[in-house]
């Protein structure tokens, strides 16, 4: 895993009165710079919280390496514009570089959708420090949007639902981000991705007992045990489900199997770990159902319990992670005008987020909120990870022309 590249980063230099398309540069460069793996997201958190606190105008809070910035200027809505700081680990992706129009290494559908522009490659660049740089753009810069607004930067997103930092503030301290809409920032090809769908994880468990493989009739292989699991896996077909018009795809898929003791040991236990990604037709214990029946039991850190139903009836089940599914929600009036300025400006109507993304935290608290953000959401956590500067200066004249609407609804 790489180290952090700085200790430091000054995320205000090169920005004032530098004009938007260079200002962005650096700041995205410089966000990307830094190594912010989940869990390393200090340093990071600490140059925003700096940069933040320059302009004396906003009120900075923060709860752990989660920094969240709000605007008083007494307006009658407050628009919420998050993005999370970590990143998935490091894979031969840093530090960044910048890709120059025609340089090879740009990959070949960034180079034909976005030609002429400069493109940045690193960790991160996609998902999500390009949406970061905008938004932190915005928040040391626009002056007099119609609405309130307040800005989340926030740590531990790609990694379980209990450590993430949006989670904690909402828990802790639900008044820092209320608000009429909200925008997370994940990556959408600045098109609005609505809704997204829940997940859950969970582990197959098998048993069996050890034995020495040359007298394999004296134990009972927990390995072979698992055959049955994969046989379900594989029979299953993804079901494609409409809500309120829009498309989610579904998934369920074996991620990780573990097994075994020895290479001459007959393994008396064996692990198969499972995602299920469910449409957001379905609330969190009906997707569970679905998989294990009603009445299994099964809540995170309860250990095993036989599936009484559904998938995987009858095998052991260990919840490890869940989180709701969100509905589009693009029946507010923030959702129809900022996606009637995006089909304007982009030609790209709403479609349905099918990753899980925050949008489900904001919808659990009554706050309707979309996915809009810069970058190829197909390029999050690749070892290519690209993104094209001319994406972030589209995306800022959308929010900027979108913030400084004529009504403020």
């Amino acid at each position: 895993m790489a180290k952090n590249t700085q200790t430091d980063i000054d995320l205000l230099a090169g920005v004032q009165g530098a004009e938007p398309a260079r200002a962005l540069a650096r700041i995205l460069e410089s966000m990307t710079a830094l190594n912010s793996v989940s869990g390393q997201e200090r340093t990071l958190a600490d140059a925003v919280q700096r940069a933040l606190s320059s302009r004396a105008d906003l009120l900075v809070r923060r709860l752990g390496d989660t920094v969240v910035a709000s605007t008083q200027l007494g307006r009658p809505h407050r628009i919420v514009l998050a993005g999370h700081l970590d990143t998935v680990p490091v894979d031969g992706n840093l530090p960044p570089r910048w890709l120059e129009p025609g340089d090879p290494a740009i990959r070949a559908d960034l180079a034909a959708a976005h030609p002429g522009s400069r493109v940045l490659h690193g960790r991160g660049a996609a998902d999500m420090k390009a949406s970061d740089a905008v938004f932190l753009h915005l928040a040391l810069t626009l002056q007099e949007p119609v609405y309130d607004l307040t800005f989340v930067f926030y740590d531990h997103e790609e990694v379980q639902a209990d450590l993430n930092g949006l989670g904690r503030v909402v828990a802790a301290h639900p008044d820092w981000v209320r608000g009429d809409f909200a925008i997370i920032g994940e990556p959408t090809d600045c098109a609005i991705e609505a809704g997204c769908n829940g997940t859950m994880r969970f582990d197959l468990i098998t048993h069996g007992t050890t034995a020495h493989s040359a007298r394999a009739w004296m134990g009972s292989n927990a390995i072979h045990a698992a055959a049955p699991i994969l046989n379900r896996l594989e029979q299953y077909r993804p079901a494609t489900v409409k809500v309120d018009g829009l498309d989610y795809r579904e998934g369920l898929n074996a991620t990780m199997i573990e097994g075994g003791l020895g290479t001459n040991v007959i393994p008396d236990r064996c692990r198969v770990h499972v995602n299920y990604r469910f449409a957001p037709d379905k609330s969190l214990s009906q997707a569970k159902e679905l998989m294990m029946g009603q009445g299994t039991g099964a809540e995170l850190g309860n250990g095993e319990h036989v599936a009484l139903g559904g998938v995987f009836q009858g095998f052991s089940v260990r919840m490890c992670d869940e989180s709701p599914a969100a509905r589009p929600g693009l029946d507010s009036p923030w959702a129809r005008s900022l996606a009637d300025l995006v089909a304007r400006t982009t030609g790209q109507q709403p479609r349905a987020k099918l990753g899980w993304t925050d949008v489900a935290r904001f919808s659990a608290l009554g706050l309707p909120a979309v996915n809009l953000g810069a970058g190829d959401p197909l390029l999050a956590h690749k070892a290519d990870e690209q993104v094209p500067l001319d994406d972030l200066v589209r995306l800022e004249a959308i929010l900027v022309e979108w913030l400084n609407g004529p009504d403020g609804r």
